[in-house]
């Protein structure tokens, strides 16, 4: 049991002046008459005595005190556990960016959702709330049916930094929540597209204003040493036609202080301007530009990306034409070393258990083509095997990836590679398809290497991270820990708030990546409004509808029964 209007309890001190009135005697003056007859109920009074006496009628008085005790839970507004259960708003807040944007008066839309949602709550008086966020992976932030108290708070803390997203599948994920006959509440910054398609239960309400801004699109950086080159695309989307942007680079390894430029832009009407700098021995680059009705789209930081090197080693056993052409390869190859450690891509001769095996055995056979390869490998990107010709043996094991007829040149087992190849008798380390074969094995094995794949990643985009069985793996962001499960090469889900992402092995940091809050559509603020979108759907369930249901006629009833059972037994009497 619950009341609405707790306020309306006090209405039960009408009990003491009741009880009082029945402990009281009231003390008349006689009347002289003539007769006894124009008494028709004789009751002789004492002229004296005490005021207050035992009385003698307890039903009237429990009759009365029942009327009062009902008139009191009427007038608070008692709830019983079934209408506590009807009474279940749901509520959808947009956890895109554009909510982040402020209007005029430094009031962020974001902050109106809060404070309509608290006044839905209010107005349809509920006891129990579910609030949803949507974004690509929708979540609950409160319930499902939290009290208010505790959905209000949890919205509270909720920041929108999403990106752009459609909110159908949350929609639907609160239609169910909800219940059929019931409502959902979107809260949002601008009104459905035409021809959206909006679930029938939804009530669209928008809270947004047009707004003009100035926005990074596009933020990159390169490290080739200790040089590090950093790339922006700045977009005008309304506002000034120029721009300055700033950057600080703090100092990196070995440097005593960092580094700032300020580069003044001319934005151009349509599209986005570019801009390059460079800096020497820096650490994180950090990117800002004026604040302006979304400042989270004008920052970014930018970590360290240098490209991170492969070693590479020459088992014993291969024959001098395979070593000489690896040789040749690896002395021009980038990002490479050619010392033996943790990690090497050993290259091999056939049969070995290298990463990378070279040669031929058995019945050899020289093909001038056709060959046939295997669409949409990594492996084989941008290789071309026109005018080769390739001396092969017997197949090797694993998938094919190149064939010639029913022979295999060149396939893959597990993650190695093997090279069917005799290269005495062919000429495919004279062609291009061979600095781009190799460069490609080279390019996988760093993708291999543990970490992430990436050190800058836009809101929306997949995590690709690498992992080593037998380890234990947490992703560490703005939101808490969360554990990593599998091995190898992952695609974690894109991350939903921007921020640093910390990789962890064991408890210990193994590689970082930054999530930057950068996504134009969102923040193009200049299609952004206010307005309401009624439910097509009507309510069905009277207890969570709209207006206020009116408060439960049981004690109404009560009190009439108590009053007309009073009325005769005080009558009989």
């Amino acid at each position: 049991m619950s009341f609405g209007f707790p306020w309306g309890l006090l209405a039960l001190g009408a009990l003491a002046p009741l009880v009082a009135a029945y402990f009281l005697r009231r003390r008349q003056k006689p009347v002289t008459v003539s007769a006894l007859f124009l008494w028709r109920t004789p009751r002789p009074r004492a002229e004296a005595g005490p005021r207050f006496e035992r009385f003698t009628r307890e039903a009237s008085l429990l009759l009365e005190a029942l009327a009062v005790i009902a008139a009191a839970l009427f007038l608070a507004d008692v709830r019983l556990s079934e209408d506590t259960r009807a009474r279940h708003v749901v509520l959808v807040v947009d956890g895109s960016l554009s909510l982040s944007a402020r209007g005029p008066d430094g009031v962020t839309v974001l902050e109106r959702v809060r404070r309509e949602a608290a006044r839905r709550v209010e107005e349809e008086r509920a006891t129990r709330v579910t609030v949803l966020a949507s974004g690509p992976t929708p979540r609950a932030l409160a319930g499902p049916e939290a009290e208010p108290s505790r959905a209000l708070a949890a919205l509270e803390s909720f920041q929108a930094l999403g990106a752009d997203h459609d909110a159908t599948a949350t929609l639907l994920w609160a239609q169910e929540l909800a219940g059929p006959g019931r409502r959902v509440h979107f809260l949002t910054d601008a009104m459905p597209a035409e021809g959206q398609v909006v679930p029938p239960a939804v009530e669209w309400t928008a809270l947004g204003a047009p707004r003009d801004n100035v926005a990074l699109v596009s933020a990159q950086r390169r490290d080739e040493g200790q040089k590090a080159t950093v790339t922006l695309r700045v977009a005008r989307l309304g506002g000034p036609e120029t721009v300055e942007v700033r950057l600080r680079a703090e100092p990196g390894p070995g440097a005593k202080e960092g580094t700032e430029q300020r580069e003044v832009v001319k934005l151009p009407a349509e599209g986005a301007a570019t801009v390059r700098l460079t800096f020497e021995n820096a650490g994180d680059v950090e990117v800002l530009l004026p604040p302006d009705a979304l400042p989270e789209d004008g920052q970014a930081r930018l970590v360290p990306s240098a490209v991170r090197p492969v070693r590479v080693a020459l088992a014993e056993g291969l024959d001098a034409q395979a070593r000489q052409a690896m040789e040749r390869f690896l002395a021009v190859a980038q990002d490479v070393e050619t010392a033996a450690g943790e990690g090497t891509l050993l290259i091999g001769p056939k049969g070995t258990d290298a990463w990378v095996t070279v040669g031929a055995g058995g019945k050899l056979r020289t093909f001038l083509g056709p060959f046939f390869s295997e669409k949409g490998h990594p492996l084989l990107d941008d290789v071309q095997l026109g005018g080769v010709r390739w001396t092969a043996g017997d197949n090797p094991p694993g998938r094919a990836l190149i064939t010639a007829g029913d022979t295999v040149l060149l396939s893959e087992e597990e993650g190695r590679v093997h090279l069917n190849l005799e290269l005495s008798r062919s000429n495919l380390q004279r062609t291009p398809a061979w600095p781009v074969l190799l460069g490609n094995v080279l390019r996988e094995a760093r993708r291999a290497k543990e970490g992430f794949a990436r050190r800058q990643l836009t809101l929306g985009e997949p995590l690709p991270v690498v992992t080593e069985p037998g380890a234990r793996y947490t992703l560490v962001g703005p939101l808490g820990e969360k554990p990593v499960f599998g091995a190898g090469a992952l695609t974690l889900p894109a991350p939903l708030v921007p921020g640093r992402y910390t990789l962890e092995r064991d408890g210990e940091p193994v590689d970082v990546t930054e999530v930057l809050a950068l996504d134009a559509r969102e923040s193009d603020l200049r299609g952004r409004g206010s307005g309401e979108r009624k439910a097509d759907a009507e309510e069905t369930d009277a207890e969570s509808a709209g207006g206020s249901p009116g408060r439960a006629r049981w004690p109404l009833l009560v009190l009439l029964g108590a009053l007309l059972t009073d009325f005769y037994v005080t009558r009989r009497k």
